[in-house]
This record gives structure tokens, sequence and C-alpha cells, in this order.
């Protein structure tokens, strides 16, 4: 029988935290994650169920930070939900039960590396890593924008000082790269 061990996007057995003065850049490895797509002629079905599991739809930029299930607009009907992976490791399947013919759901949590940036200076990191409007951002905003070439979602948190950024996890050594240049910069 094979002893296989997960390994983080990063490549390590547990999640990578870096510490800076002002910055903390942590890996989370705990996110599972699903793309839903309402079905052509389904959507209203499609947003009944996912105000019934989130409380609300969420709108264009914009997350909706429930607990334990969380999701963030994509594209016209089209969402990310996210969920704690210890609860939630067949969030996919669970998403698909729930929603039935009226979307496609599809298993996110291994093409996405998910960095929690935390601390006084993350505002200054974020200005350095792209161009969204950081401070301007409320808690549950989200911004599709380009991080060192690569397509990613950054999304604003409940804590003042608290963004997740989405990327691409086949980039993630690239990715952090890029955090970790730039909390170095404002250190």
């Amino acid at each position: 029988m094979h002893d296989l061990k997960t390994v983080t996007a990063l490549g390590g057995t547990t999640p990578r935290v870096d510490t800076f003065a002002r910055v903390t850049i942590a890996e989370n490895d705990g996110v599972a994650l699903a793309s839903v797509a309402a079905r052509m002629g389904h959507e209203k079905t499609c947003h009944a169920a996912l105000e019934k599991l989130l409380g609300a739809v969420p709108a264009v930029g914009r997350a909706v930070l429930h607990d334990p299930e969380a999701g963030f607009w994509m594209g016209p009907d089209q969402w990310m939900l996210g969920a704690p992976r210890a609860t939630h490791e067949l969030l996919a399947d669970q998403l698909t039960a729930l929603l039935g013919k009226a979307a496609s759901v599809t298993e996110q949590t291994g093409a996405w590396v998910v960095f929690d940036i935390t601390g006084p200076g993350m505002a200054d990191l974020s200005e350095r890593l792209c161009n969204v409007p950081i401070r301007r951002m409320q808690a549950g905003d989200v911004q599709r924008t380009v991080i060192h070439h690569m397509g990613c979602f950054v999304i604003r948190r409940q804590a003042e000082d608290h963004i997740r950024i989405l990327g691409p996890r086949a980039s993630a050594g690239s990715l952090h790269h890029a955090l970790v240049e730039a909390a170095q910069s404002i250190a």
C-alpha cells in the first residue's frame, strides 16, 4: 500500500508562514473551494439555493463572508465558494447535491493557492503588488487583478488589516516570491 503524504501548494508538509516587521504572509491550506455556475433557465433556483446557504447571493465585486461557507462573485451567474477543508473536504459534492441541475459545480481546491496577508503594513504591501484600491475597499469587497503577471483575486476580509489572495496553484512559488519581495520593501 502507498504511504502518500499531502503537500501544500508551496511543497511543504505544513503551510508556510513568513513574518516581517509589519506584515505576515500565511499560506492557507485549509480552504476547500468549488466554483458554481448557474445553468441557463435555472438561475432563480440557483440563486435561491445560494441565498439559503450563504444568507445572500454574492453581488458583483462582493463576497459573502458567511461562516462556515463563504462565496464571492466571479462573473455573471458564477461564484467561487469556500469553506474549511477540515469540515468540507467534499465541498463540490455537497454543492452538487444542494444545487442539483440548477448549476454546474467544479472542484477548485487543487487549482488555487490561498494566502492570508495580515498586519498593519497590509495596505502598503497591497499597493506594491497590484492596482486594487485597497484603502477604499470594505470588508467583503473583491477585486480580480494581476499580481506578478498572474490572474488573482483579492478579498478584503473582516479585520481592517487582513486580505486574502487567491492565485493559480501552479504558480504558487512565483506568487509567494512576489508577496515576500513586496513585504521586504515595506519593512
